[in-house]
């Protein structure tokens, strides 16, 4: 026996040492947490490492950061080689632990990692190992394929190390380390590859990889590997290939996107149990404030955007001192300026407002530009609050929300009305446009609630100045490429970008490149904010365009068109019935009466109170009036659809029993004048019911007029503007025009349900 030990391979003989080794570690008792020294490498503290510490500390990790304040040297490590300068700092600090072969040492990178799990568990799995040293590993080979096949094959697993994950014995760690006299802009997994490859070197050091990813999870090249165990109180990543639940998630290369929305989750940051965890944590208390931060608020009006009087009015409706909000506001369209001068002649003196008007000639991404270094070049300016004119807000308290939750980028969740386009993309593609995340419909519709990580917002956004004066200095970034401007941004906020005078990277030159920006973008749909408009189908060449968005724009066409005591027709106390079965209320607005007036003299094709009418199917009209069809000004569709939402319902209220069609084939708006035509004799209508609504103001715009019922000898002679009579058209209501003795009266008539 002695003699065939000393003539085995000195190889074969440390294999079987370390085999005698790990069968004696197998049986030594649980590693204390005490016994445990987390190590990682940040020269600043973007958001990505404020993530991993809150994580870290969230179980119970205490975490030594190495290279603080200290300039970053080691390369733009996604796109080139680089790294070395995290092997230096550890190797410095190793040599304080050089004789502990009782302390497990694990080093981590943090700006894209997060753990989901406590210290108990690492230490276990680890000592399962039987190593003294573990690196992470996967799928794909970095920085050099060259030395694939040098790697060992391994039945089942990832083959190739990651040096994003290290833990071991901080002696063995040491010894690793010890080795490294390269420049701080060498590739640190280079160097542990070499170690690695090498089989003596592995056996000696004792070194294998976490191949079935226990402890480390790489997302490079297993993004479709990975899954969220959701249980009631936490939230686990969980490799479905190798059913395990690692420790460290770490998103390397492109999955920072897939990494952010596990963060939203792991390891209990929302769960179903508790909701959102840390959606009251590092809160901005205004009570501690000694005055209000400053704010400049960026306004673009890019489109032809509809309701856009009514966004501007809004602007008084934010619940924050108006003394310190400064407003910017790019015009691109040339229909918006009459809105936007009775807006500032009636407003004058009340806002502190920059006005950038189409005569600038602006592209939308140069406009954003300039609003935001409005901001930025401001030393004053605490924050910049983008608003977009398709943006209806309809919480007061948006701004004050979203300066609360303290975060360098944040965005309230804003949908359009009854569909699931919002202001934020939960994915993207892996050619960076829109992909929906398994929880998109889940935030949309409010059934998780909280602050989330994502990869896009547009529309409406809250940027801290201090971030446009640090990590946002540049004057650019709204064009690039040929993204649309809010693309644009997000991807610059999103990827690092190499800007590089000439040739390629080399080692010598990696440090010269810009570091990621690391600024995470924040959604929050902690409260209703409001809702987006769509624009896509409005037509801007009509005089008053939003009498069309009824379709697209149902919440916002009601809330300008019909009258504010609409509601109480349901509620009792507003309907009056001035003679038997003649019911009066209120319907449109006085806007709407103006504007539907304005639009028919606009078109101004009046039929003259003749008999003789080709608008109609026989040529021929016997009660006829001066009138405009609403058919002539392209309203007829929205009339009929208005007669559906609104008359339907009054209607049924009224007349018990009775469901109407809503179908009415002539609705047409008639004027009345001394001089063209005054009165209407007695008629009755093709109806089984009509509605008369009043568009301007007896006393004021015309003297005369109303409607008498001869059956019941009953007249109402003062008709009130917006208010409609609605009465049986046939057999029983015999009725005629008043006669108009001074000025102009008109009145909008539909005949339903002929």
């Amino acid at each position: 026996m002695h003699r065939l030990g000393r003539s085995l391979h000195p190889l074969l003989r440390l294999l079987l040492a370390l085999f005698l080794v790990n069968s004696a570690a197998s049986e030594q008792p649980s590693i204390p947490k005490e016994n445990l020294l987390v190590l990682t490498v940040a020269t600043k503290e973007p958001d990505g490492f404020k993530r991993f510490m809150q994580t870290a500390n969230h179980l119970n990790y205490t975490v030594k950061v190495l290279g603080a304040g200290e300039e970053w040297r080691g390369g733009n490590i996604p796109h080139s080689i680089g790294g070395g300068q995290k092997v230096r700092l550890l190797k410095e600090e190793m040599q304080n632990y050089a004789d502990r072969d009782d302390l497990v040492v694990l080093f981590t990178d943090s700006y894209d990692v997060l753990f989901a799990s406590g210290p108990e568990e690492l230490l276990a799995k680890f000592q399962q190992f039987n190593h003294k040293v573990v690196f992470a590993a996967e799928g794909l080979i970095w920085p050099d394929n060259r030395l694939a096949d040098k790697y060992p094959n391994v039945r089942r697993g990832k083959r190739f190390l990651n040096s994003g994950g290290i833990i071991g014995y901080a002696s063995s760690i040491n010894s690793i380390v010890e080795k490294w006299q390269l420049q701080d802009n060498d590739d640190d997994q280079l160097f542990y590859t070499k170690i690695y490859v090498d089989p003596v070197k592995r056996v000696a050091l004792n070194i294998t990889l976490d191949h079935k990813s226990n402890i480390f999870q790489n997302l490079n090249g297993a993004v479709d590997e990975v899954e969220l165990k959701f249980e009631p109180t936490r939230v686990r990543t969980r490799n479905i290939i190798f059913d395990t639940l690692p420790v460290l998630i770490h998103g390397n290369k492109q999955t920072k996107h897939l990494l952010n929305y596990m963060g939203n989750y792991v390891p209990d940051a929302w769960t179903s149990e508790t909701g959102c965890t840390i959606c009251d944590t590092d809160l901005l208390e205004f009570s501690s404030l000694s005055k209000f931060p400053s704010v400049t608020v960026g306004i673009f009006i890019e489109r032809p955007t509809p309701f856009l009087p009514e966004f501007l009015e809004r602007l008084f409706s934010i619940n924050y001192p108006p003394e310190k909000l400064t407003f910017f506001i790019h015009n691109k369209e040339v229909y918006h300026e009459k809105h936007i001068h009775t807006f500032w002649e009636k407003h004058k003196g009340k806002l502190k407002v920059k006005f950038v008007g189409p005569e600038e000639v602006l592209s939308e991404g140069d406009a954003r530009n300039m609003g935001m270094d409005y901001c930025r070049q401001n030393p004053e300016c605490d924050y910049y609050f983008n608003l977009d004119s398709d943006v209806v807000l309809t919480n007061p308290n948006t701004l004050k929300l979203l300066m609360q939750q303290n975060r360098r980028i944040i965005a309230p969740m804003l949908i359009q009305y009854k569909k699931l386009w919002s202001n934020f993309w939960g994915a993207l593609s892996p050619e960076g446009f829109y992909a929906r995340s398994e929880d998109y419909i889940n935030i949309v519709e409010r059934s998780r609630v909280g602050v989330w990580n994502v990869p896009y917002i547009a529309h409406v956004y809250l940027i801290k100045g201090e971030v446009l004066r640090t990590d946002l200095k540049e004057k650019n970034y709204f064009n690039l490429d040929r993204m649309d401007s809010d693309m644009s941004l997000c991807r610059n906020f999103r990827e690092k970008k190499i800007e590089k005078e000439k040739g390629s990277p080399t080692p010598e030159s990696c440090h010269m490149f810009k570091p990621p920006k690391g600024v995470f973008m924040y959604v929050s749909n902690l409260h209703e904010f409001g809702r987006l408009l769509p624009t896509e189908g409005y037509n801007a060449s009509r005089l008053h365009s939003d009498l069309w968005e009824i379709f697209d724009n149902p919440l916002d066409w009601k809330e300008k068109y019909i009258h504010p005591k609409y509601s109480e027709i349901f509620t009792g106390g507003v309907v009056e019935e001035p003679c038997p079965d003649v019911f009066w209320f209120p319907i449109f607005s006085e806007t709407t009466c103006d504007e539907l007036v304005e639009e028919v003299e606009n078109c101004g094709e009046w039929s003259g109170g003749k008999n003789e009418d080709k608008r109609l199917v026989g040529g021929y009209e016997n009660v006829p009036t001066d009138d405009i069809h609403l058919t002539q000004v392209g309203l007829d569709q929205v009339w009929l659809h208005f007669i559906r939402e609104y008359i339907a319902p009054v209607a049924l209220k009224l007349f018990s029993g009775y469901h109407t069609k809503g179908f009415a084939m002539l609705n047409f708006v008639v004027k009345y004048t001394p001089e063209r035509q005054a009165y209407l004799k007695p008629h009755h209508d093709s109806s089984t019911f009509t509605i008369n609504i009043a568009l301007n103001n007896k006393g004021i715009d015309y003297q005369g007029g109303g409607c008498k019922f001869h059956r019941y000898n009953c007249a109402v002679e003062s008709p009130r503007k917006g208010w409609s009579f609605i009465h049986p058209g046939r057999l029983t209501h015999l009725h005629e025009g008043l006669p108009t003795t001074n000025g102009t009266r008109y009145i909008a008539v539909s005949f339903v349900d002929p």
